[in-house]
């Protein structure tokens, strides 16, 4: 059994249900928030939950093996840091790292304490991501080619209420880093390391400090070409992913924020193979976990010596190296290549001067 300390009752709660739907594997025995009220309407009255807000109170608790980072963005590394001298396992919302000098601090931190920082990308669980997964293993999908991602979605002054959301103090980053984030990765789950980043980003919607739209284009060290479109100003929320490969075109519906849970298709380019690639989804559990339950599952797994689905640092490192070649081509007006060195543009941070 994993005792759990939650930090954040926000996203939080959303995490809460992912352990919850796993008992046998994780008891969460701590939720802490500077709204204490908020906490325990979150919690249920659940007694074997401790309100607090007080990180160190659950760090001294010998019950807790995982601290969950369930805070803005500014927080995300300190916080997770204390974790790790604390001798915790580290589960941390994204993004992981406002800069990939802190990511190297992360790394560091977590080998010298002998434990794992698990990122957030709940996004790769889904019965869509089991069935690409299935159809990769069989041979069946072939060389990845060309990607499309569009993350359309809306928001607006409700959303910038929060006092943090749209700074580069607070959030550290737009749409880039807080929205297109989770497809990015699975785009990189998919077609591998990018190679080359070429990139325009705007604020067009809200009157806030950082980008709510962009336009990006990335060349993948196998040779393949995606293209990502973003904005914050789309009639509702709807996330479209299309990945061609050699032998098949992999196409998402539009559900936005858990795509791998919605409707695939999967077309073979040569008709001939299509009864192949039918005959492995009809064979899939539809019932395999899906989002946080599956994202828990899997660092349940890892930590008990059985790793491989798990999402690990380098991962989430992977992810702000994208978002630092990004910021670092729409500033530049330039192609960025990868992989970033120390020394590199926007390396130690792609935050404005003042907000550093």
């Amino acid at each position: 059994m994993i005792g759990v300390a939650i930090i954040g009752a926000g996203i939080g709660r959303e995490h809460l249900a992912g352990y919850r739907a796993l008992p046998d594997q994780f008891a969460v025995r701590w939720l802490i928030d500077l709204d204490s009220a908020r906490a325990a309407e979150v919690a249920g009255g659940d007694p074997t939950i401790a309100i607090s807000t007080d990180i160190a109170a659950a760090l001294a608790d010998p019950g807790v093996d995982l601290v969950d980072v369930c805070l803005p963005p500014h927080l995300h590394v300190p916080v997770a840091l204390q974790a790790l001298q604390a001798g915790r396992h580290v589960v941390l919302e994204k993004p992981i790292a406002p800069s990939l000098v802190e990511c190297d601090v992360l790394e560091a931190a977590a080998q010298a304490a002998g434990r794992q920082v698990f990122p957030v990308f709940q996004y790769r669980y889904g019965p869509a991501t089991a069935a690409l997964d299935a159809l990769i293993a069989a041979g069946l999908a072939g060389q990845p080619q060309v990607a499309s991602l569009e993350t359309h979605w809306n928001r607006g002054p409700d959303y910038y209420a929060v006092p943090w959301r749209g700074t580069w103090a607070g959030e550290r980053g737009g749409a880039v880093l807080g929205h297109a984030i989770h497809n990015h990765d699975l785009l990189c789950r998919y077609f591998g390391a990018p190679a080359a980043v070429s990139a325009t980003l705007a604020t067009r919607v809200n009157p806030i400090e950082t980008e709510d739209c962009a336009a990006i284009a990335i060349r993948f060290a196998n040779g393949a070409l995606a293209t990502s479109s973003v904005t914050l100003g789309a009639a509702g929320d709807q996330t479209r992913l299309r990945f061609v490969f050699s032998g098949l075109t992999a196409t998402s519906g539009d559900l936005p924020y858990a795509p791998a849970m919605g409707q695939w298709r999967f077309v073979a380019r040569d008709p001939a193979q299509q009864g192949g690639i039918d005959a492995i989804l009809a064979g899939l559990d539809p019932q395999a976990p899906a989002g946080f339950v599956g994202y828990f599952a899997a660092i349940a797994a890892a930590l008990a010596s059985s790793p491989g689905q798990e999402v690990t640092l380098m991962d989430g490192r992977r992810s702000i190296e994208l978002v630092t070649a990004i910021y670092a081509a729409a500033r530049g007006g330039k192609e960025v290549v990868l992989p970033l060195t120390f020394g590199s543009d926007c390396y130690a941070s792609w935050l404005p001067e003042q907000d550093r």
